[in-house]
């Protein structure tokens, strides 16, 4: 049986935790890695697009981190009850032609009973940005675990 720890239903640290190994694992950008956490019929809603299964999500992230180059993410806890955690996030990367973007968005996630994410969706808007305005490099350090990333 394939767990992914905590399992629900969660506590706020439990949550936190969660929230943390996301991000933790997003900014590897190994779209194998990533697609562990999800159960293998997991849907997703991303945007505009649809994906269902394990497989499919590997294709999507494969596909976004060709496009969204240098991707650095900040995730935050927004809320939790049971087995369903709210985020808020931002990103930063940029595309082959250098524009970078800053990338706001929320997610809801539910889990399975094996701590799996068997749900998420996305809405997400997207910041032109110069470069010198960027303040997401890199993995987070631990020092900053859990504390808010400010919107602007």
């Amino acid at each position: 049986m394939n767990q992914r720890p905590p399992l629900p239903p969660f506590s706020r640290e439990d949550a936190l935790k969660k929230v943390q190994a996301a991000e933790d694992a997003w900014n590897t950008r190994d779209p194998h890695r990533v697609s562990l956490a999800y159960t293998e019929d997991s849907v997703w809603r991303n945007r505009d697009q649809f994906v269902s299964g394990r497989a499919a999500i590997q294709a999507f992230l494969e596909q976004k981190w060709e496009r969204e180059l240098d991707y650095a993410l900040r995730k935050n806890l927004w809320s939790f009850d049971g087995n369903r955690i709210a985020v808020r996030f931002q990103y930063e990367s940029h595309n082959a032609d250098g524009q970078w973007f800053r990338s706001y968005g929320n997610e809801l996630w539910e889990f399975d009973e094996n701590g799996l994410m068997r749900r998420r969706e996305a809405s997400i808007n997207d910041l032109a940005i110069e470069e010198s305005q960027r303040r997401i490099f890199g993995t987070r350090p631990e020092s900053e675990h859990g504390q808010d990333f400010p919107l602007q």
